[in-house]
């Protein structure tokens, strides 16, 4: 098995346009890694680098201990998994599974013994004499894992393989794809523009923006400390509400002006908000820490408001409610058993002690 090691690597094309300027990144064996960013960031370039579908203009890149700059994509001991599935149409499953093998002369009794293991594993078994077209595409994708399993690869990079997936198929995909990378045990390398995907499937996340690693965390970590205001408003669904906000110093204490409000700093910020006094700082708070009134009765540190909601989304368990604040956009996630209606004016409270604060000019997080 095998980790992969990016040390300043980069990619040009046509001599002049720089997608990636200098990338470090080091994934271990065995670690289920997500990419994850806005289109253009650079991610499906990274993958397509490690792959060697893409060449590295400039940097080191490691499969295992092995330099692969110059290595052929057959010559690194990885498959990929594509989202356009890329079966052959006129080949039955047990056909497209065992293609590989055959190519690579292997015994006839072994890749039987991999085909009909993968098939199971997948949950296949029974579509092996059906050709593709007679297949989901859930299924679809099922057998275009089950390809790239049967080569026993050191590393699987995956390319958006659910994007074609209707919503419920990408849930029960997801389970499926994790299983596979705990029942399997190799390196799993993933792009996805679906930060839903991110948060529930990897080990550890890299959010990418113009092609530069902003972040590269837990899913835990990136959501409840992200780096700066670009992450904290790309994880998270809905995203981190972010309004402006003035510090000042009353009675030894931080505090912080929006709008017509008046409010206590966290506390474990004041050493670094005393040296912000009379400027702008960024106030990030998620959705679910915006309380509705019957609900807030347990919080420590509050700062009460009167929302007027313009729209309320109903979401199942829970409702989303939009206002303004701060001359922001907000929403809070409320459970959806109250009976809000557009266009009402609701109590809510902010929760000041899960308040994160940015730097307005650079992005950065104070807490980081």
């Amino acid at each position: 098995m095998a980790g992969i090691r990016l040390e300043k690597v980069s990619k040009t094309f046509d001599g002049n346009i720089t997608v990636i300027p200098e990338l470090d990144l080091e994934i271990k064996d065995k670690e289920f890694v997500i990419l994850v960013g806005p289109s253009g960031c650079g991610k499906s370039t990274t993958l397509r680098m490690i792959a060697g579908l893409e060449s590295v203009s400039s940097g080191k890149l490691y499969i295992g201990d092995m330099l692969v700059n110059d290595t052929p994509p057959k010559d690194r001991d990885i498959a990929m998994v594509f989202q356009s599935y890329a079966l052959y149409p006129h080949m039955s499953v047990y056909k497209n599974l065992a293609f590989g093998l055959k190519l690579r002369g292997e015994d006839k009794a072994e890749i039987d013994k991999k085909v009909r293991s993968a098939a199971r594993m997948l949950d296949i078994e029974k579509y092996l004499e059906r050709k593709p077209r007679a297949l989901s595409g859930g299924q679809r994708q099922r057998v275009a894992l089950g390809r790239a399993m049967v080569r026993s690869p050191q590393v699987f990079l995956l390319d958006e393989p659910l994007s074609n997936l209707d919503a419920k198929l990408r849930g029960e995909m997801r389970t499926s794809i994790s299983k596979l990378h705990k029942s399997l045990g190799v390196t799993f390398v993933y792009v996805t523009h679906d930060q839903t995907e991110a948060m529930t499937m990897a080990d550890r996340i890299v959010v990418m923006k113009d092609g530069v690693i902003q972040q590269y965390d837990t899913p835990k970590n990136l959501y409840h400390n992200p780096i700066n205001t670009f992450v904290a408003g790309f994880i998270g669904s809905p995203r981190m509400n972010l309004f402006s906000a003035q510090v000042a110093s009353e009675k030894n204490k931080i505090m912080l002006r929006a709008d017509k409000y008046f409010f206590e700093a966290p506390s474990e910020l004041s050493d670094k908000l005393s040296g912000y006094v009379g400027k702008e700082v960024n106030v990030g708070v998620r959705p679910e820490d915006i309380h509705a009134e019957d609900f807030f009765m347990g919080l420590e540190k509050s700062l009460k408001i009167e929302a007027d909601i313009d729209m309320a989304e109903m979401m199942g368990a829970e409702l989303y409610a939009y206002f303004d604040f701060a001359g922001a956009r907000m929403i809070s996630r409320i459970p959806s058993r109250m009976n809000i209606v557009d266009n009402e004016r609701l109590p809510l409270a902010i929760d000041l002690g899960k308040l994160h604060i940015f730097d307005k000019e650079t992005g950065i997080s104070l807490r980081v």
